[in-house]
């Protein structure tokens, strides 16, 4: 490797910030870069700024707030104490560049620990994760109890999530190193956190543009995590600022928080130790997704990275990362985007790709089922088949789902008729009808769904399909 030296002009200035805020945090300071005057000066007007700190009593900023007590509400039934709390005494990362600084001592060129290996180059720095993934394959899970979760996701119990995110928040001793003291017997241990605000809907016409809120968390030893999405979606500030929270900017806010952390540590924890059940408790869900045990030692998700989520309508989200791959953050952030942006309306994340679209047309006022050649021919009381369990079936021939009363089935010759108000059929000679409702999901066999829909720009009603 080139030699040069460790420490650049530019940098200078941001190491003796780190200094600084290491030294306010009550954390050992690197005393090869360290300005002892200064220091001196400063010292009891640092220990005056802890002291106080402490005495506000593990006050969390506004955007922390805001998650700590989504999780309080969400986990409550598990946890009627209150939720695993977040870390309050974190290194806040409200600069450009301190992120990187951090990431290698700064009188080396190297830093290596079980996670990552880093390289100081003339180019910058290189940051050499201990795995780098190249599948997603059983590696999203999203804990129940809120929004509709996806066939292809893993559903995770309320209580395993609320044990994963207790494990999340208290890495071993080593993880919180950080890389900047590495080199001095006396480290620094502590907790690294950011905030980002990407853009969730851009400026349009007398509209402002939209952002929402996203904090990360990272043990010290993993700092090139957040660098590497400071990169990406750029610096937000000091969260603890004003000018900084988004409750106080609603022009610029979609209303919309989001939460990661990045836990390597968890992976390949018991299943027994989060509560999982043996699997002859388990249901055939859990059997399906592997959420159960049959030997006591049997690690979770098979000891691979994972990554497992709650969010609900509130419009916030929490992560937890099983793995310290830089691409599962920045891929997360996007998916929180994602999140807002459905949530937002009128607006979508830029790399949507991987979505399941389907086209939408408008069907006029009239739309008979038997009559549409384009439509895959298929019987009734054939998706009643496969629907048995999830709908409760009327003796007059059509369904209504089980979870989401406002989604029908009606059967395959169903006659839609918006000026009458009804929906038409004929069963065993005789002529059925329900009332054709706004807000309402209407299934035919073949999947095609029809709901009624009130012209934007006008009064009239019309059928869209799709």
């Amino acid at each position: 490797m080139q030699q040069h030296s460790a420490v650049g002009v530019d940098d200078a200035g941001l190491v003796s910030y780190i200094n600084l805020k290491l030294a306010a945090l009550g954390q050992p300071i690197n005393r090869s870069t360290a300005n002892a005057e200064f220091l001196d000066i400063a010292g009891p007007l640092l220990r005056n700024h802890y002291q106080k700190d402490h005495l506000l009593g593990n006050r969390l900023c506004s955007a922390d707030t805001r998650i700590q007590e989504f999780l309080d509400s969400y986990l409550k039934t598990v946890c009627p104490d209150g939720a695993p709390r977040l870390p309050c005494y974190t290194f806040v990362l409200d600069r450009p560049g301190l992120a990187r600084a951090m990431s290698l001592p700064p009188e080396s060129h190297e830093f290596t620990s079980p996670m990552l290996h880093s390289y100081r180059l003339p180019q910058g720095v290189l940051h050499n994760p201990k795995s780098d993934r190249r599948t997603t394959k059983g590696i999203f899970h999203v804990a129940e109890g809120g929004l509709p979760i996806p066939a292809d996701k893993t559903p995770v119990a309320v209580s395993v999530f609320a044990a994963l995110l207790r494990a999340a928040l208290r890495p071993p001793d080593d993880l919180m190193v950080l890389p900047f003291t590495a080199s001095q017997d006396n480290q620094a241990r502590l907790w690294v956190s950011l905030l980002l605000r990407p853009l969730v809907c851009p400026a349009t016409g007398q509209d402002p543009a939209k952002t929402m809120e996203i904090r990360f968390f990272a043990p010290g030893s993993l700092v090139s995590n957040l660098d590497f999405v400071e990169g990406i979606f750029r610096n937000g500030g000091d969260p603890y600022l004003p000018e900084n929270d988004a409750g106080l900017d609603i022009e610029h806010w979609t209303g919309h928080t989001g939460c990661v952390i990045v836990a390597p540590h968890i992976a390949g924890m018991a299943k027994k130790s989060l509560g999982l059940p043996h699997i002859s408790e388990a249901t055939e869900t859990q059997k399906q997704h592997g959420m159960c045990w049959t030997t006591e030692n049997e690690p979770y998700n098979e000891g691979g990275a994972f990554k497992v989520t709650c969010r609900d309508q509130r419009g916030v989200m929490v992560t937890i990362i099983a793995d310290n791959y830089y691409g599962y953050c920045k891929k997360e952030v996007k998916t929180q985007i994602s999140f807002a942006t459905n949530l937002f309306g009128m607006c979508e994340e830029e790399h949507a790709g991987g979505a399941i679209a389907f086209p939408s047309y408008v069907l006029g006022q009239d739309f008979y089922g038997d009559r549409t050649v384009l439509l895959k021919k298929a019987q009734f009381s054939n998706a009643m088949r496969l629907l048995d369990g999830f709908v409760d079936q009327h003796p007059d021939g059509y369904a209504i789902d089980r979870r989401y009363s406002d989604i029908l089935y009606v059967p395959e010759d169903a006659a839609f008729d918006v000026r009458a108000g009804f929906i038409r059929w004929t069963r065993d000679g005789v002529t059925k009808s329900v009332n054709l409702l706004p807000k309402h999901d209407y299934v035919l066999p073949s999947g095609y769904k029809i709901r009624l829909e009130k012209q934007q720009a006008g009064s009239a009603w019309r059928l869209v399909g799709s």
